[in-house]
């Protein structure tokens, strides 16, 4: 997997996800949808075929947060979920 910044401002952030799907990007997309500062949150592709995907971050006016800190307490976040689910799992 390889990712490459192509836009990041203030309130938005937009990333390029090389050789991943949408099966990691949506567990991202919907927690971060859940997030209280985040605006908006997508998954985007120019063709179903491309193994590129872009994830796009906007986070709501008057907040104070910062969309990479945002991106990447919702991967820590969905990294616990994960390790949950693997606890549960062995008992």
């Amino acid at each position: 997997m390889e990712i490459k910044k192509i836009k990041k401002t203030s309130k938005q952030l937009e990333i390029e996800v090389i050789d991943e799907n949408e099966t990691l990007l949506n567990p991202v997309k919907e927690l971060l949808l859940q997030d209280e500062n985040v605006d908006y949150a997508a998954i985007m592709t120019d063709h179903p075929e491309s193994n590129k995907r872009r994830l796009f971050v906007k986070l709501k006016k008057g907040k104070n947060a910062k969309p990479v800190d945002v991106l990447l307490k919702t991967v820590k976040k969905l990294e616990n979920e994960v390790k949950d689910f693997k606890k549960s799992l062995k008992k």
